[in-house]
């Protein structure tokens, strides 16, 4: 158990007296703390998975929280301390968004353009690409005996079809969140902040618009309406790039839960989580519509 109280007191801006801490919710990978001065108002975030195991990089995330800020989408950065684990931002208020936040009308065109202004800031300092962290957590899975789905890798081979697909017309990378499920959206009433940069490194952008999509369990209209809003005009082939997109994203992250359910022991089904990613991976490998998405991301 981690001395909260403890803690505060060793970061300068969270040690001022009278201090309120107030737990948030979310965070698989931290535990989210608001913390109330007479200075201002915070989100305190301890680091408490193996992030090594998940590639979670604390100083990457710093550098990049900063960078997010920057590009005005992002929450203010304050305070960094690794030997503490701790990462310190501020409170930007509004509420987090839950998925059904994502179907009000006029909401997907104030996400893309929060989403564009990220992507137009400065470059992260780490780079993002499924292709490449799927194998090391797939890699991780097999040498330490963490159980996966039987049939998983046997879909490997339709995996590296849609990486052939998308490189067949390469795209340069912007700056991605790389986890924008809704609770990352925070709407203040005003203007839409995205926050938490754990996984946050330079991607293709149709990665983040097909992350969200599925993350946020919205229907096929809802993407081609995300992927419209985002670019300014609608084409086929770049509804067909965020398609692919998300079943990248689907295939991958179900590693992560499996390696979740087998080094942490919150209570929390990583391992129903991981399986839900991955049946609709297989669901997508599987229908008839798969290589009409492969041919339209080309055209």
């Amino acid at each position: 158990m981690v001395d909260i109280e403890g803690v505060l007191d060793q970061v300068p801006v969270l040690a001022a007296s009278p201090r309120t801490v107030e737990e948030l919710s979310g965070g698989l990978t931290n535990q989210n703390l608001k913390v109330t001065t007479p200075t201002g108002e915070y989100v305190v975030r301890l680091a408490r998975s193996d992030s090594s195991l998940l590639g979670i990089d604390r100083a990457a995330e710093s550098y990049n929280t900063k960078a997010a800020e920057a590009s005005g989408a992002g929450a203010p950065f304050v305070d960094y301390r690794p030997d503490l684990g701790v990462l310190v931002i501020g409170y930007v208020g509004g509420r987090s968004y839950v998925n059904a936040d994502l179907r009000t009308p006029g909401t997907i065109q104030r996400v893309a353009d929060a989403v564009r202004m990220l992507h137009s800031g400065p470059r992260f300092s780490t780079d993002f690409d499924m292709f490449i962290r799927q194998p090391t957590y797939l890699r991780t899975c097999v040498t330490k005996g963490f159980p996966i789905p039987a049939d998983y890798v046997s879909y490997g081979a339709d995996f590296l079809s849609i990486q052939g697909a998308l490189g067949a017309r390469p795209m340069p990378t912007v700056p991605c969140n790389n986890d924008l499920l809704a609770g990352n959206i925070v709407d203040d009433g005003e203007r839409i902040w995205l926050i938490d940069y754990d996984y946050a490194g330079n991607n293709d952008a149709y990665f983040e618009l097909g992350n969200s999509w599925t993350e946020c369990d919205l229907d096929d209209e809802h993407l081609a309406e995300l992927v419209t809003a985002y670019a300014g005009r609608e084409d086929p082939a770049l509804i067909a790039r965020a398609r692919l997109q998300a079943t990248v994203s689907r295939y991958g992250w179900s590693l992560w839960g499996f390696i979740q359910a087998a080094t942490n022991d919150d209570d929390f089904d990583f391992h129903g989580w991981g399986q839900e990613r991955f049946d609709k991976a297989v669901a997508d490998f599987r229908s008839p519509e798969f290589g009409t998405w492969l041919e339209a991301v080309t055209a």
